[in-house]
């Protein structure tokens, strides 16, 4: 078969990063389809650098798997989400809640437990089956040599070292980097690498690389651009899966205490999202210093720091909301578990829209990223093509 042309500049390169968010990741591929409709076809991916982390991470890797047929690599990453279920990500099953419980509870009360096998309130051995049978990671070298790939990113945070770590497979001109609590290795990218970027502190176990365990690459992320700057890209097009936030932010009188599932919502919003509004405000401000100074002046006082482009695509619509309208799609065990911490409530449906693994959901995720960018495609596929 032979290879379509591709119709982006080389010279000039776009980095895509993808956000953590758990289910909340279905909405990507949304924006990626529409991306993939306004692209003429057949086409090599017009990314090529591909940053992820967390959930991210897994769709990062699947573009960069299919980066020679960006809209065949959509297609099918939209296969997987739009007929996901709970039980293909972890075990949801009544036995596998009930030993994966008493495990937990047994790690607590027992160091030698916790040694044994690893602290996790959930089981997600399916997900590995899932990477495993769906993903042909032999393909991301495949890009790299055909030239429709410069580099693929997947971002996880080492819980002995506290450093954020990018493992990134790539164009041999790539150096290594080591930065303030952050640093860049060449690696060849696997499953293990996705499951460490996924691990979700707490809920699911930590994975290990070489000489260390890592979990969910969102963690202490300081600068979340920054990994997709060091493989070359010059301008950045993000795909959050967060609501942008509205400011003054709404104060609302309570009268009760914040059920758990509440309070573990807002943390995991903390973890997935805090960095990377900071590191795009970060980003503008740098923008705004050097279109002060002249290039020529930049140049002669040695100024490394460049201009650097982005744009944001995320949600039009609270996702939390969308999720407690899906919620009893969830299995009956996994639906007693999320009451009993409140969950299941318009309160606790924060926490619930990064667990609701279930195709309806997951779909009308799919819908929405897919609206929100037809709305403003002009201004997406000008930032896209811009050479």
């Amino acid at each position: 078969m032979s290879e379509p042309n591709n119709t982006f500049a080389q010279s000039s390169k776009l980095g895509l990063f993808l956000t953590g968010g758990g289910a909340r990741a279905a909405y990507q591929v949304g924006v990626l389809r529409a991306i993939a409709e306004l692209l003429p076809s057949p086409a090599h991916s017009p990314f090529p650098v591909i940053c992820g982390t967390s959930a991210g991470a897994i769709n990062a890797a699947g573009l960069a798997m299919s980066a020679t047929h960006f809209a065949t690599g959509v297609r099918q990453l939209e296969a997987v989400w739009g007929n996901l279920h709970v039980d293909q990500v972890h075990r949801a099953d009544l036995l596998g809640v009930i030993r994966n419980t008493a495990h937990c509870v047994g790690s607590l009360l027992s160091s030698q437990a916790n040694k044994k096998a690893p602290f996790a309130l959930l089981d997600n051995a399916p997900l590995r089956t899932l990477l495993g049978c769906r993903l042909p990671f032999r393909g991301i070298q495949r890009s790299i040599h055909l030239g429709a790939l410069h580099a693929l990113g997947v971002t996880v945070w080492g819980y002995t070292s506290g450093q954020s770590v990018t493992f990134y497979q790539g164009n041999e001109s790539i150096q290594p980097w080591s930065r303030v609590m952050r640093i860049g290795v060449a690696s060849r990218i696997g499953i293990q690498h996705l499951l460490a970027s996924s691990a979700i502190p707490l809920i699911f176990p930590a994975v290990r690389l070489n000489r260390e365990y890592f979990g969910d690459g969102s963690m202490r992320q300081l600068a979340p651009l920054s990994p997709a700057l060091h493989l070359g890209a010059d301008r950045i097009l993000v795909i959050s899966v967060n609501k942008k936030r509205e400011i003054p932010f709404e104060r609302v009188k309570v009268t009760s205490y914040p059920p758990v599932a509440q309070i573990a919502g807002h943390m995991m919003s903390s973890i997935f999202f805090d960095s990377l509004e900071v590191d795009l405000e970060r980003l503008e401000r740098i923008n705004g210093t050097l279109a002060l100074i002249p290039p020529e002046a930049r140049k002669e006082g040695g100024v490394l720091l460049r201009p650097i482009k982005s744009l944001v695509i995320s949600p039009s619509e609270r996702i939390s909301e969308i999720a407690w309208q899906h919620a009893y799609s969830l299995p009956r065990t996994m639906r007693y578990l999320y009451r009993a911490v409140g969950a299941m409530s318009p309160s606790g449906s924060r926490l619930l829209s990064y667990v609701l693994f279930e195709a309806s959901y997951c779909r009308a995720l799919i819908d929405l990223g897919y609206r929100d960018t037809m709305q403003q495609q002009d201004e997406i596929l000008k930032f896209i093509t811009m050479s």
